[in-house]
């Protein structure tokens, strides 16, 4: 786990609502990262992917090595398309990339994606489980999707998204200042929290309109990056079959943080 540094100190204001402490937070399904493991490999899965300059190639890499149990590891891969970030999901899954000037995000389903589907209308939602990662940038017409974000999560950057909401008076009821009521968050940082949002709920896992309400709470991870600020933001659905496997999916992506720092 990287190591973290408080931008806006060390007490966090969230309207007023209670933290919820890590040791709280899915407890029965995000469990603490366990000690004096042996590296296992982590078989890489390239995935086609789609956008604003027409489809890339499918890239191929080799097997990430990582500190988990070994029969953890047999049941995941990692999913990358050209672009980053890339991400940890159950093992034989489908996954699409897409990528554009507001920043990149990478689908991955027990179903197959296709490209008509994420990139033509009418839009195909996801209402089962799902993986999705998403890198926006906030100093291009991504800055939408992180001041959204922020208005929702992060208010120690609240003037960033005010910002934008004065930007485009026409949108500004996108943009709404106040955590979602269902939601449950535990903050890392000012800059960095850890949510849950609750089956058949709207929420910050739900602020995707590829990711629909369903019968499993969705998990996640989401993080301001860099000075623009940019955003990474990871969502996770999985049945109760694979929910043993959210742990190390939301620890892997935050151990990527650094990666994305003023790209």
């Amino acid at each position: 786990m990287p190591k973290l540094h408080l931008r806006h100190g060390a007490t966090i204001a969230l309207f007023g609502v209670a933290l919820v402490g890590l040791s709280t937070l899915c407890a029965q399904t995000i469990q603490p990262r366990q000690q004096g493991l042996r590296t296992s490999q982590v078989p890489f899965v390239g995935c086609q992917s789609d956008g604003q300059l027409g489809p890339e190639p499918v890239p191929s890499g080799n097997a990430k090595l990582m500190n988990i149990p070994a029969e953890t590891a047999n049941r995941l891969s990692f999913y990358q398309s050209g672009r980053p970030p890339g991400v940890l999901a159950p093992r034989g899954w489908y996954c699409f990339g897409t990528f554009g000037s507001s920043g990149e995000a990478l689908y991955v389903s027990p179903t197959p994606i296709r490209s008509k589907d994420l990139l033509s209308l009418p839009i195909h939602s996801f209402s089962g489980p799902v993986v999705q990662v998403v890198f926006e940038y906030g100093g291009t017409s991504g800055r939408w999707g992180v001041a959204q974000a922020i208005a929702r999560v992060f208010p120690a950057h609240k003037k960033f998204a005010m910002d934008v909401k004065h930007e485009w008076p026409a949108g500004a009821d996108t943009i709404i200042f106040g955590p979602y009521p269902a939601d449950k968050l535990a903050y890392k940082s000012s800059s960095w929290v850890r949510y849950e949002t609750p089956a058949l709920s709207d929420g910050l896992g739900t602020a995707s309109f590829r990711i629909l309400k369903g019968e499993w709470p969705i998990y996640g991870t989401a993080m301001l990056l860099g000075s623009a600020p940019d955003l990474l933001k990871l969502a996770v659905r999985l049945d109760a079959h694979d929910a043993d496997l959210i742990s190390e999916i939301i620890t892997y992506t935050e151990s990527t943080k650094d990666e994305f720092e003023d790209q």
